[in-house]
């Protein structure tokens, strides 16, 4: 089975800043797209950020320029850097992976349980 866990949540002032990071376990031969996602109670989940195994972005309109995903292969971690925090960015982030359990076939889906980011002053 492949376990995805989020870290780094918690609260922060508006304007402030946070690192989210995503570790992947278990067994799998790779991951090719790692995206984040939001929840909230207002929005329902909306999608955040994600990057390809080329090392492509893209980015929800909300969250560009203040937000930046990245991936570190050998660890098996994404990470979302965001900065200039707003209180409409209070949700709960949780990673989603495409991963490749083994090599030739069709990736599935794994997901996160989620942290939360609270943004008040």
């Amino acid at each position: 089975q492949v376990q995805l866990v989020e870290s780094g949540g918690g609260w922060v002032q508006p304007g402030g800043s946070l690192r989210l990071s995503c570790v992947a376990s278990g067994n799998f031969a790779s991951i090719a797209t790692w995206a984040w996602y939001r929840r909230s109670p207002l929005n329902g989940r909306e999608f955040v950020a994600a990057q390809s195994s080329g090392g492509g972005t893209n980015y929800a309109g909300a969250v560009k320029g203040r937000f930046t995903i990245s991936r570190d292969n050998a660890a098996n971690t994404v990470y979302l850097q965001m900065t200039s925090l707003k209180p409409d960015d209070t949700a709960d982030y949780v990673c989603n992976a495409q991963v490749r359990r083994h090599l030739g076939r069709p990736t599935s889906d794994y997901w996160g349980q989620g942290t939360q980011v609270t943004v008040s002053s």
